[in-house]
């Protein structure tokens, strides 16, 4: 059974991705992830935030002792010594190339210009196989346009493919009033692939506190529709590779993910759930999967239900919402 895929240039064994999460974090793991079938490795967002936030408090641990006595100095180490910024991450990326064959992807979430092209040259130098642009970015001033916030994804994704040679993926938002356009444009700046979709955190009220509520929900199954269907118009229309993630739990998610044109599929809530096992699962059901359906490869069966192919492509469209909607009334 062949199970190989192409993504984004790279050649993996098979089509399950490990997305970024904490477990990716720990060495023992990624050689555990490998291990179990994993064809690539995600790590987890480098945050240029955080590490300006690492900076200034370092500035504000050293600078107030200075000023009250000078042997309070030497209770910090010099600001070279001290390792304050991405040194981490990077060690990180170099440990976990050196740890396993299959390609490390790092993950970078800026917030500058600056930040996006010079943490995303620092990863690359890293050794990083590859790089996935982690635009988190809610437009909650008012004052900017649809069009603005199109023009900044753009402009990151021209910025950085400026500076990096290896492949880049950008996991794209789903609101976007044109997904399909700006997918289009995403490619033409330069994005090898694109991840549908990010899966963005959303703040919840605490009643008794009344106060916000900010914590993880692990995806759930219900939720592959709107990457499905995005997927579905987007197989075999742009020039890039798809990558799905979002309510992976089982191999039926993957299955459905492959047949409407993801060119691999990435989990992070299974792994989350189940443990590292539950990727060597992933594999073996969907080898066994198309194995009971005659298929010789991923190949085979990936996109046959994408827009294109099917004989009646408004599936996809409004024609079947309202059709959905009918159904549903006769049914109750």
């Amino acid at each position: 059974m062949d199970l190989t895929t192409r993504y984004m240039g790279l050649t993996l064994r098979n089509p399950l991705v490990a997305s970024a999460s904490p477990l990716n974090t720990d060495i023992d793991n990624l050689r555990r992830l490998e291990d179990a079938g994993a064809a690539a490795i995600v790590l987890p967002s480098l945050f240029e935030e955080q590490i300006a936030t690492d900076a200034a408090r370092y500035d504000e641990l050293t600078e107030a002792p200075a000023e009250s006595f000078a042997e309070a100095l030497t209770y910090f180490p010099a600001g070279s010594e001290y390792r304050v910024g991405p040194h981490a991450y990077l060690e990180l990326v170099r440990r976990a190339r050196e740890a396993v064959a299959i390609p490390v992807i790092a993950s970078l979430n800026g917030t500058t210009s600056e930040g996006w092209i010079s943490y995303a040259g620092l990863l690359e130098e890293a050794g990083a196989s590859a790089l996935e642009l982690n635009i988190f970015f809610i437009p909650a001033d008012m004052s900017l346009t649809g069009a603005a916030v199109e023009a900044r994804y753009l402009e990151i994704v021209r910025s950085v493919r400026a500076i990096v040679s290896i492949p880049l993926a950008v996991k794209l938002s789903p609101y976007f009033s044109a997904p399909g356009h700006m997918a289009q444009e995403l490619a033409a700046a330069g994005a090898d692939a694109l991840v549908l979709f990010n899966r963005f955190y959303q703040p919840d009220i605490d009643l008794a506190r009344l106060a916000v509520l900010n914590d993880l929900n692990l995806s759930r199954p219900s939720e592959i529709r709107l990457p499905l269907l995005w997927l579905a118009i987007l197989s075999g229309r742009i020039k890039a590779s798809l990558a799905a993630t979002t309510g992976v739990t089982t191999v039926d998610e993957v299955v459905k993910y492959l047949l409407v044109g993801a060119d691999v599929v990435m989990t992070t809530s299974a792994l989350l759930r189940g443990g590292i096992g539950t990727m060597a699962t992933l594999v073996a059901d969907l080898e066994t999967w198309l194995e009971a359906r005659d298929f010789a490869s991923v190949g085979a069966m990936r996109g046959i239900m994408d827009q294109r192919s099917l004989d009646d492509p408004q599936a996809f469209e409004r024609a079947n919402y309202i059709k959905i909607l009918q159904e549903y009334g006769r049914a109750r």
